[in-house]
């Protein structure tokens, strides 16, 4: 009888453990070259507008070696957008990151998720999306561009609303209490030092992660049109040059079927 159980048991643990086995990583950044994404150059720097004049695609996107290894380098002297030509829903998204020396307005950048249509829509320049903040202070808030509109739980602080896991659930948005939800706290690292941001979407859930850290809960995300909100769960991915040289290491995706529960 225990020989028959065994039998039973372990080809069924092999099951389990096989469904829970993680999806490979796609890397969007093949660590050579950033041909396979698409890259708009679009409104001037507030004051550096002769800036803007001379910039170029290649000056502005470009590969660098450090170290012996090539990273993306975004100049950050005109605002821009380095965007994927795939949308995506469902997955986790990782990349990682440090700022560099040249700054013209502020170390300030942001992973743009859930964008779609044409280049300009929002602020002159991107796609309409949401955005986990990578800006100096900032890293890890919300920001809703556009019409773009998300749900959360927040607490009041002066000046605004921050997240808080505890807190009341709010509607977000220009329409609504705002464009801006804060983040849950400071995980950021120095300038000049790698930062890791991992985002996980699910359906109408968006969670920001900073150096392993949860800083926000996005969740019933939508467009707001005509007074009613259409849901939005998907989308291309844009990464910003918006005032800072930054440096990208690694870009990477790969599809999950829920939120991990240690993240939520």
């Amino acid at each position: 009888m225990r020989k028959y159980l065994l039998l039973i048991t372990i080809p069924a643990l092999l099951i389990f453990v096989s469904c829970r086995t993680e999806k490979p990583w796609q890397q969007l950044y093949n660590g050579e070259n950033i041909d396979n994404w698409d890259k708009h150059l679009g409104s001037a720097l507030k004051g550096f507008d002769e800036l803007a004049e001379t910039a170029t695609i290649d000056k502005v996107f470009s590969i660098v070696e450090e170290n012996g290894e090539k990273l993306i380098r975004i100049s950050g002297e005109i605002n821009g957008s380095l965007a994927t030509r795939e949308s995506f829903e469902n997955y986790h998204l990782q990349v990682v990151f440090k700022w560099g020396k040249e700054v013209y307005t502020d170390f300030n950048s942001g992973v743009l998720y859930h964008s779609f249509g044409d280049f300009g829509k929002a602020l002159e320049t991107w796609m309409v999306n949401i955005e986990c903040q990578l800006m100096r202070g900032n890293m890890g808030d919300t920001y809703l561009m556009n019409n773009t509109t998300c749900e959360a739980a927040v607490k009041e602080i002066p000046g605004g609303f921050q997240y808080d896991k505890a807190g009341e659930t709010m509607q977000f948005g220009k329409d609504f209490n705002g464009q801006v939800v804060r983040k849950a706290g400071n995980y950021e690292n120095p300038a000049g030092e790698w930062n890791t941001i991992d985002l996980y979407c699910v359906g109408r859930t968006a969670v920001h992660v900073v150096n392993g850290k949860t800083t926000m809960v996005n969740k019933n995300t939508g467009v707001y049109e005509n007074g009613e909100i259409v849901p939005l769960s998907s989308g291309k991915i844009q990464l910003q040059s918006e005032g800072s040289e930054m440096f990208v290491k690694t870009i990477q995706i790969r599809p999950i079927k829920e939120i991990p529960a240690g993240v939520l």
